[in-house]
């Protein structure tokens, strides 16, 4: 009761709302079946990776509302871009805040959570973005704490490559004094995983421990959580285009508060507190490591609040507020930039109009203050107007439009280090970027099938790229760039009686203005794919077999470090056999490109190959 409270606002205008904010969608005491496509509705039909244990951003590749370009896998190095942005224009939150790293975006996705703690993801943008997202221009990752369940598991998995994985998780709870109002948990797992890895110098070592404490009640939850990951990988060009065999060795703390509270009709708010610290070894080449390594170690402090407070039965009012304090020590960088500090305030009033029986219009329209003690203050507008219908037969339209702002200031690796020499360049002369986006979605949802489309137009000013020119000696130089992005989306999910079925169709545009003729390519604003389809299929032949298939095609926009095709297809095949005769147990037997596609997901570095595995756990 309390997460459709909270996610009521952000979801209203929410094109792609088959996410777990989705649920907010259908009015209480009616049920959108089509959620079954997996948990919560996620838009994949797999959950797990085939290479490693799982993590909060596993099989994100697949996901139609987003596209993740990896290093070496997803849970290695995995940069995830929403609507044609880049890596650092994407925020990740979990319960009302958002996590960065001040260093780069490469590392928002290092979150050491174990994924039976978290929400499936919400991808927000527009106007949701505006409102929720913390230094992310584009859109937000948004997860939310599970209450916990008395359940468990262990699971081994071995595969091709050398790959070996071990696995375990527990969860206990129990009513506190016999009370069915209020109850505690106790949540752990401990996670592990190495291979060779799918191509030569692709190998990885990952271990994670986390845990949390838990009290809820009917209008509240409350969550203290520790979690700490420790991650090595090698590839070939990492980060660089000049053939050599890079390595990473990253540590993640990550200490939070977390209390949902439902305090009225139709109003709640959650408070966030953590403290993250991360740690990267990065080595240029592993034959020659003294030829140039680098250290980092960010520390960032940050409590947030989101909300919403009911005004009646018409008016509403949505909100959000974040600090955060960062610092860094770095190898590499100037060392006259090590510390900033942020702040974002959005309201955003909410206005509901009764047209007739199960039918109204909501408006929306606020504002988004953002500043930091080293940049310019910003201002941004934020609004939207949905039409809602429910019929009689349950099944729902929805059509919204919005126009929405948002800003955000460049990490610490773009804007603090040399900007006339090194692997790296930076630019000191970065500005605050802005992000205005004008979209029109269009939602229907019926027992069996559900539709979600939008168009939108983009306008980024002063977007952080990282560009490369032939006549340089650094690998990358942070550069702005001004582009417009026309984008279409498309999704649909259909249940039959025996299998779940989504597929999507995305189409992207982009006009761009770099303001310098020696730039010879883009790593990321100009890596995207013009066209893309997904499918994913979920099929139940008997009671004891599984099957689940997600595919990509995708057609890239040319780029000149690319080596190889501009088009790629991708499928991931899980098959689970869960025998009769032991409860509790299952088999997988799992394989991760099957057709062994090399495309470049990054420009110049190598894509992965194909990885089989075989996965026997047990459930309690």
């Amino acid at each position: 009761m309390i997460r459709a409270v909270m996610t009521t606002a952000v979801c209203m205008a929410s094109t792609f709302s088959i996410s777990s904010y989705g649920a907010a969608l259908v009015e209480k005491g009616t049920e959108n079946d089509v959620e079954k496509i997996t948990i919560e509705g996620a838009a994949t039909a797999n959950e797990s990776p085939v290479g490693t244990f799982n993590s909060p951003i596993s099989n994100l590749e697949y996901d139609p509302r987003v596209d993740l370009q990896s290093r070496n896998m997803a849970e290695a190095q995995a940069d995830v871009t929403i609507r044609g942005g880049i890596f650092e224009n994407t925020g990740f939150s979990v319960g009302s805040a958002t996590l960065i790293d001040p260093q780069t975006g490469h590392y928002f996705a290092e979150i050491p959570i174990a994924p039976e703690m978290l929400s499936a993801p919400a991808i927000l943008t527009g106007a949701d973005n505006s409102l929720y997202g913390v230094n992310s221009s584009v859109g937000s990752v948004a997860y939310k704490w599970r209450p916990i369940q008395t359940a468990g598991s262990v699971s081994l998995g071995i595969g091709d490559n050398n790959f070996n994985m071990q696995r375990v998780h527990n969860a206990i709870t129990w009513s506190l004094n016999g009370s069915p109002e209020w109850s505690a948990g106790v949540e752990g797992e401990y996670s592990r995983s190495e291979s060779d890895g799918t191509i030569e110098n692709g190998d990885h070592n990952f271990e994670r421990a986390s845990g949390r404490i838990q009290l809820i009640s009917d209008t509240s939850q409350t969550d203290v959580f520790f979690g700490y990951q420790d991650k090595f990988f090698g590839w070939p060009n990492l980060y660089t285009p000049f053939n050599v065999n890079e390595t990473e060795d990253l540590q993640t703390r990550l200490l939070m508060f977390n209390h949902q509270q439902q305090y009225a009709q139709d109003s709640a708010f959650e408070v966030s507190a953590y403290y993250r610290k991360h740690n990267d070894h990065y080595v240029f080449s592993r034959e020659n490591p003294e030829s140039f390594q680098a250290f980092h170690e960010t520390k960032v402090k940050s409590v947030a609040v989101t909300g919403r407070h009911g005004v009646g039965a018409k008016l509403a009012v949505n909100y959000a507020a974040q600090f955060t304090a960062d610092e860094i020590e770095s190898t590499t960088l100037e060392n006259n930039f090590t510390s900033r500090d942020y702040y974002k305030l959005s309201v955003v009033p909410e206005y509901a109009i009764a047209l007739k029986d199960n039918e109204h219009i909501t408006l929306r329209v606020g504002a988004a203050y953002d500043d930091t003690n080293r940049d310019d203050s910003s201002v941004s507008v934020i609004s939207d107007i949905v039409w809602h219908k429910i019929n009689t037969d349950k099944s729902t339209r929805t059509v919204n439009l919005s126009y929405s702002e948002a800003t955000q200031v460049a990490g610490y690796t773009a804007i603090g280090g040399s900007t006339s020499s090194g692997l790296f360049r930076s630019n000191d002369e970065l500005q605050r970027e802005t992000s205005k986006n004008l979209e029109l979605g269009v939602s229907l949802d019926e027992a069996t099938w559900r539709v979600d489309s939008a168009v939108f137009y983009r306008w980024d000013n002063e977007l952080t790229d990282w560009t490369y020119s032939f006549d340089s000696t650094s690998a990358r130089v942070a550069n702005p760039v001004d582009i417009e992005t026309v984008g279409v989306e498309f999704i649909a999910i259909k249940r039959f009686e025996n299998a779940d079925l989504v597929t999507s169709y995305t189409y992207l545009d982009k006009s761009e203005n770099y303001r310098d003729e020696n730039i010879d390519a883009s790593f990321y604003a100009l890596n995207y794919p013009p066209h893309r389809f997904t499918l994913g299929v979920i099929w139940y032949p008997v009671e004891s077999l599984e099957l689940r298939v997600d595919n990509e095609w995708r057609k890239q926009e040319e780029n000149v470090l690319r080596k190889g095709d501009n088009t790629a297809f991708f499928t991931h095949v899980t098959l689970t056999y869960s025998p009769p005769q032991f409860e509790g147990l299952n088999v997988v037997l799992a394989v991760d490109n099957l057709w062994d596609e090399s495309f470049e997901e990054i420009p110049g570095t190598p894509g992965r190959s194909d990885q089989l595995s075989a996965t026997a756990s047990y459930f309690w």
